[in-house]
């Protein structure tokens, strides 16, 4: 995303490096100069449309312009907050799978955005989860069962990344365990006290 670009919004296009996403409202200039730069670029080969508003700042190679996962398109549209991964895709975040999900699956608390190209989002209503990272709501989603489907090696392998995943810093126990709590999901539930107990957390 760019944010506080200054000069023509044509000088800022170029500006902003290859592989990134380009918001439109971000560009300086009146919104007629914006929508005739991004135009010009779209026509030279610069720019992949994305949504309403938003492109793809691509590299141009032999075979045409690179195009962005459909993964980091969604957390583009969605942001961050109370957004992971669900299913195939929640156990491939933590290094339990070596499936490939027919398409990325993100579940987020709150509203679901229409549009998400490519991706299949499911809402979840417990707003707990805004507080959590990706990581972590890869984690609840597959402690809420889908760990027995999923997970490669079972509960040992997936014990053993959490594990890992808490040593890195990247998952928190007692932050998911607040999340959990608020999780309609009585397995959910089980299964953290569960991991907790086996982690002596």
């Amino acid at each position: 995303m760019t944010t506080m670009l200054a000069g023509s919004p044509g000088k800022a296009l170029e500006a902003i490096p290859s592989g990134s996403f380009v918001r439109v409202n971000d560009l300086p200039g009146s919104p007629a100069a914006r929508s005739c730069a991004v135009s010009r670029a779209r026509k030279a080969g610069m720019l992949l449309p994305i949504r309403n508003g938003l492109y793809f700042k691509g590299v141009q190679t032999r075979y045409g312009m690179t195009r962005p996962p459909a993964e980091a398109v969604a957390l583009e549209v969605l942001g961050v907050t109370g957004v992971g991964p669900t299913g195939v895709s929640a156990a491939r975040a933590l290094g339990l799978t070596t499936q490939l999900p027919a398409r990325p699956a993100l579940a987020i608390a709150g509203t679901v955005p229409t549009s998400v190209p490519g991706v299949s989002v499911s809402k979840r209503n417990n707003m707990r989860r805004r507080n959590l990272r990706y990581a972590e709501i890869a984690l609840v989603e597959l402690l809420r069962g889908d760990w027995e489907l999923m997970v490669d090696g079972g509960w040992t392998s997936l014990a053993s990344a959490v594990a890992s995943a808490v040593a890195r810093g990247e998952i928190d126990l007692p932050s998911v365990g607040d999340a959990i709590n608020g999780e309609r999901s009585p397995a959910a539930r089980e299964n953290f006290a569960r991991l907790a107990a086996g982690l002596g957390a």
